[in-house]
């Protein structure tokens, strides 16, 4: 964890004011900070519109009553994406624009669910269930063989009730 933090917050800033000299050497400044200033506004633009279309997938899994692990995975990835396009640097936008583009965003799904096989308990869904974006699904994962009990109430409601089914009745109906 020490390592990732001094990758994120020294290496990564030093790496990214590199680059901005070389190519602010190479084009100019001026035309260096305008290619900045595009592409935060494209990346802004980006975000909107692939933050869009995962809104409406994720609605569309919840309508479908399944759970949205990938919908959420890809949301996620979604948003990471447009604040590394947002942020100042070259480096960070190439990593931005791989996260915004579908089949790049396909890929570091199945690599953050790798990381994150038996490390995120989903409250209510058993261990080795597909979930889409995380957990343990087909392949198995180290939590895979972990028992749970469940403790649940629950009751029938029909679809169109006659009266409220959660207060007694009245007169109940005959």
């Amino acid at each position: 964890m020490g390592l990732l933090l001094l990758l994120a917050f020294i290496v990564v800033p030093l790496a990214e004011l590199y680059v901005i000299i070389q190519v602010g050497e190479l084009i100019g400044v001026v035309p260096t900070l305008l290619l900045l200033l595009a592409d935060a506004v494209l990346g802004s633009w980006l975000i909107k519109h692939q933050g869009r279309s995962a809104w409406r997938r994720f609605n569309q899994a919840l309508a479908e009553r399944r759970l949205p692990g990938k919908e959420v995975t890809g949301g996620f990835l979604i948003i990471l994406g447009g604040a590394l396009l947002i942020a100042p640097g070259f480096i960070t936008d190439i990593f931005g624009a791989l996260l915004l583009v579908p089949p790049t965003r396909a890929v570091a799904r199945r690599i953050l669910r790798r990381f994150t096989i038996g490390r995120v308990a989903v409250v209510g869904v058993p261990v080795g269930a597909a979930m889409g974006g995380f957990g343990a699904g087909r392949g198995g994962g180290r939590g895979a063989n972990r028992s749970y009990d469940y403790d649940v109430d629950a009751e029938e409601v029909p679809d169109e009730p006659e009266w409220d089914h959660r207060l007694p009745p009245a007169d109940p109906p005959r």
